[in-house]
């Protein structure tokens, strides 16, 4: 009888006459920003064979990618450099932390006499961001009750929802836990986030 209560436990979720309840009180909602991809242009032409043979946090293949990655260890960031000058800095998880990451490419490439006198402006391509929904999640019923969803629960744990009228995409998982993708600004992430939330009351059951 034992095994039996066991094998019971780990199939109530899916199987239990509740399939269709969507939420239970879980954790509060919380999300937070992991990463923010930027381009700029630094308004010089950078000679990357001289930048990658004279510091060592920096890889160049240019028979593989025509692009320079450059590493920089505080904060934990990296960049993509091309020749034009033009840079995609990746690894930041505010504005400042983007800014200060390009004051120290700024100051490497120093060591290779180019003379960047400004930081550059910078245009965000994308925020990532993580936390929770605060509530559990039956994703099989999502899957089923939300449009322009992928759910393949074989290959990965995880659904896919994309949210075209707040330029969003969610990762959404089982316990509730969630990542945001696509935004562009904090504001939008929050945005989102309540949007999100709407979604799953409004197909939650009664």
């Amino acid at each position: 009888m034992a095994k039996k209560k066991k094998k019971k436990a780990k199939v109530a979720k899916p199987k239990s006459k509740h399939i269709a309840k969507l939420v239970r009180k879980s954790t509060a909602r919380e999300i937070r920003v992991v990463n923010i991809v930027v381009s700029a242009s630094l308004g010089h032409d950078i000679p990357l064979e001289k930048m990658a043979a004279t510091l060592s946090n920096t890889e160049y293949n240019p028979e593989q990618f025509p692009g320079l990655v450059i590493r920089i260890k505080e904060p934990k960031t990296s960049a993509l450099i091309f020749s034009s000058g033009k840079i995609v800095c990746t690894g930041a998880r505010s504005l400042d932390k983007v800014t200060e990451s390009l004051k120290k490419i700024i100051k490497s490439l120093e060591k290779i006499n180019v003379k960047i006198k400004h930081v550059p402006e910078f245009q965000i391509q994308n925020i990532v961001a993580a936390g929770s929904v605060g509530m559990d999640l039956n994703l099989n019923v999502l899957a089923m009750r939300l449009e322009n969803t992928e759910y393949e629960p074989e290959q990965f744990p995880g659904l896919v929802y994309k949210m075209p009228e707040v330029k969003a995409t969610f990762l959404l998982f089982s316990n509730g836990k969630i990542v945001c993708t696509g935004t562009k600004s904090e504001q939008e992430v929050h945005n989102a986030l309540d949007k999100l939330i709407e979604k799953l009351k409004k197909v939650k059951p009664k």
